[in-house]
């Protein structure tokens, strides 16, 4: 990156580091799946620390938790509707769906029963399922967003149970040695921050413990570097290296759920959080522990994301210096965009592009590349939608109003394109073609 763009980064961290009055403060940038700078402030011990110094990751522990379960259902180990009790029987919640259970809409507790779990040494699958009864969940599943570490607890049970090993093993197996996250652990090993919390009225520090949270790890145990940190940034925004593929990690991208507000600004996918600022949506996580506060958030539009650490229970605005990293990249540096090349389509697929007619409203049909087809009303805003091929003359809806839907093509005895079928609506080539199936038919006596 340009100097001038490191100093901007660099004097960022240094001053969240200093008004947040944080023992130690690291951070870094990913740009198009690699990690093109980090900085770092403050003493762990008596050195500074780098790329490779430890820190906890808090709840984006979570995000690798929703991995592991994505994996399963791309498997055709489950569904994501498949409720609870058909694959964790016996719990008091069985009825929430494993959807709910990642997206935090499963109405179950926030937190554990008994002492706080993020300060206390947990106990076992057994001691955590006996803790919650009925009265564990507070809402109905499905009604609202409600965070809830025990969720993630629970879906930490379910990979456990699946894969027949202890979920850690399951997550570095499948997803951290495949990314090269090689100094990601459920405890410190090597160089590694300590926790502390900072005075409020004094700057003086008190160290926090970091016992093992047991059976509610999975919600938030792990420990991880910049390095590491990095490519797990650039795995959210799309970088899979096959761990899963990039559709699934789009679809846990999408918002299932908004934080109440008249305006959201945070929402959550299946194990990933989006945040809403300045018109764009960024996809990652935040987390915290005693004596830790994490960040990682990527911009799939433009590949850019940025992560920090920091070694204090409170005070580091830590959401707010990833986004700034980021803004301060994007407006030192705009990514450019891809270089526009010529494609090679079929001319069965070439003769299909143009104007098309929802009744009366006039829609254009694109070829997307090679083979994704678009469909938009010609003005103004409307039922716009992209679709990909899954057998011939049949695509499927990827985004908008039609995701997930039909798109079939119609056609006469000379094989020549008569009409789009999508999802019952017929689009003709003339508004309202008389030759077409247009539903309740078309008046005979025509225009007029």
């Amino acid at each position: 990156m340009l100097d001038s763009t490191e100093l901007a980064l660099y004097r960022r961290l240094a001053r969240e580091q200093a008004t947040g009055r944080a023992p130690s403060l690291v951070a870094g940038v990913v740009r198009d799946g690699s990690l093109v700078w980090s900085g770092a402030r403050g003493r762990v011990g008596s050195a500074r620390p780098d790329a490779d110094t430890q820190y906890r990751l808090g709840s984006i522990t979570k995000t690798m938790i929703a991995t592991a379960v994505l994996r399963l259902r791309d498997e055709g180990r489950l569904e994501l509707t498949d409720p609870l009790e058909k694959h964790v029987p016996g719990t008091a919640f069985g009825s929430a769906t494993v959807a709910q259970l990642l997206s935090h809409t499963s109405g179950l507790t926030s937190e554990s029963p008994g002492g706080w779990w993020e300060r206390t040494k947990g106990g076992d699958w057994a001691a955590l399922e006996e803790s919650l009864d009925k009265d564990a969940t507070k809402l109905r599943p499905g009604f609202k967003f409600h965070y809830s570490n025990v969720g993630y607890g629970v879906l930490g049970e379910l990979v456990a149970r699946h894969r027949g090993r202890a979920w850690f093993d399951v997550v570095r197996e499948e997803i951290l040695t495949p990314l090269g996250m090689t100094r990601t652990t459920p405890h410190p090993e090597g160089a590694h921050a300590e926790g502390f919390a900072v005075h409020p009225f004094a700057d003086v520090l008190l160290p926090e413990p970091s016992p093992d949270a047991g059976a509610m790890a999975p919600a938030g145990q792990l420990w991880s570097t910049v390095t590491d940190l990095a490519r797990w940034t650039a795995f959210v925004g799309g970088h899979t290296r096959g761990v899963l593929s990039e559709d699934t990690v789009a679809e846990m991208r999408a918002v299932n759920t908004v934080d109440d507000g008249e305006v959201w600004n945070t929402g959550f996918g299946l194990g990933i959080m989006q945040v809403r600022v300045d018109g764009r949506r960024l996809s990652g996580h935040t987390g915290s522990m005693p004596g830790f506060l994490a960040a990682s958030l990527v911009d799939p539009a433009t590949g850019t994301g940025a992560l920090c650490f920091a070694n204090a229970t409170a005070g580091v605005g830590i959401t707010q210096l990833v986004l700034d990293l980021i803004t301060t990249v994007e407006e030192l540096e705009p990514a450019l965009p891809d270089e526009w090349q010529p494609s090679t389509v079929d001319p069965a697929l070439l003769a299909l592009t143009g104007l098309w007619h929802w009744g009366p409203t006039p829609y254009h049909l694109r070829v997307l590349g090679s083979d994704t087809i678009s469909l938009d009303p010609v003005s103004g805003a409307g039922r716009a939608s992209r679709f990909r091929p899954v057998g011939p003359d049949t695509w499927v809806g990827l985004d908008g109003y039609y995701a997930g839907e039909t798109l079939t093509v119609g056609r006469d005895a000379n094989g020549a394109a008569t009409h789009l079928d999508l999802a019952t609506f017929i689009f003709s080539r003339t508004p309202y073609d008389p030759a077409a199936p247009i539903p309740g038919g078309v008046d005979e006596a025509g225009w007029r």
